[in-house]
């Protein structure tokens, strides 16, 4: 079973994603509250499991309504993810994967895990 852990960080606060085995799957930006936090947390638990794959890592993509998933590369040449809500706002990342089919794994958990995951503070 999944869960989001709230954390401080030195600029404010935000939310991690883990997995049942503890690996983090998703992160969130920095936010200034804890009430912003844990609405962030609540969009995530919202929008993922229905949130459609858009892969911009293919020529000629087609492009999704949000909310989505976008699969994307970085500069460093690894497959990403972001998800974004229904107002196209990035409200998830998750990190660089070096196999697409891992970064489509990662959107798998995601989807699977953060509906019913439990909130814990750190």
């Amino acid at each position: 079973m999944g869960k989001f852990v709230i954390r401080q960080t030195n600029t404010g606060i935000k939310f991690d994603l883990k997995a049942g085995n503890g690996e983090v799957i998703a992160t969130s930006e920095v936010y200034n509250s804890e009430t912003a936090c844990r609405n962030g947390i609540a969009s995530v638990q919202k929008n993922a499991p229905a949130a459609a794959i858009e892969d911009q890592t293919v020529e000629g993509f087609a492009a999704q309504k949000h909310p989505k998933f976008e699969v994307y590369m970085d500069k460093a040449g690894e497959y990403r993810f972001r998800l974004k809500a229904t107002n196209g706002q990035i409200i998830a990342t998750g990190e660089g994967y070096k196999a697409k089919a891992s970064c489509l794994n990662g959107i798998a958990s995601v989807q699977k895990n953060a509906p019913d995951a439990e909130i814990v503070e750190q």
